[in-house]
């Protein structure tokens, strides 16, 4: 008996809904990059994107653990002198929580091709409504 390989063409791909309210960011990223992956899948294979769509929804209600809501900062540099960029997720949370939640789930895939094509199947919303209900998701606990 071999090993399955799943392939990339046999992959049906699933919508999944993740209610981020009241839950710590980092525990909801962790939970969507693992479906964007495919490792919850019984045929994952590394080398192969099986993963599957992911909604995150209320991301704006999603809490930050600890002090990090003060002492976290989300950093860019324009790579010329002085071009650092500095703001504190505290004012990330306030006006642009979506990119917060997209910053967690993108550190946690892998850094090369098969982590930027998970990263573009993430759809990621501030309130409770989305516009994928044709797709009838999956609701995550």
């Amino acid at each position: 008996m071999s090993t399955y390989m799943a392939k990339k063409e046999t992959v049906e791909r699933r919508w999944f809904v993740i209610d981020a309210a009241n839950k710590p960011l980092g525990r909801t990223a962790a939970a969507a990059a693992t479906i964007l992956r495919g490792k919850h899948r019984p045929e994952f294979t590394p080398h192969v994107d099986c993963g599957e769509f992911v909604i995150i929804i209320n991301a704006d209600k999603a809490i930050l653990t600890g002090k990090k809501l003060d002492q976290k900062f989300y950093r860019r540099h324009s790579g010329y002198i002085g071009g650092l960029k500095e703001e504190s997720y505290k004012h990330l949370m306030a006006t642009r929580p979506e990119l917060a939640m997209r910053l967690a789930v993108k550190g946690m895939l892998p850094h090369n091709t098969i982590g930027d094509k998970s990263i573009t199947r993430l759809k990621v919303y501030s309130g409770a409504e989305h516009k994928h209900a044709a797709q009838q998701p999956i609701a995550v606990d």
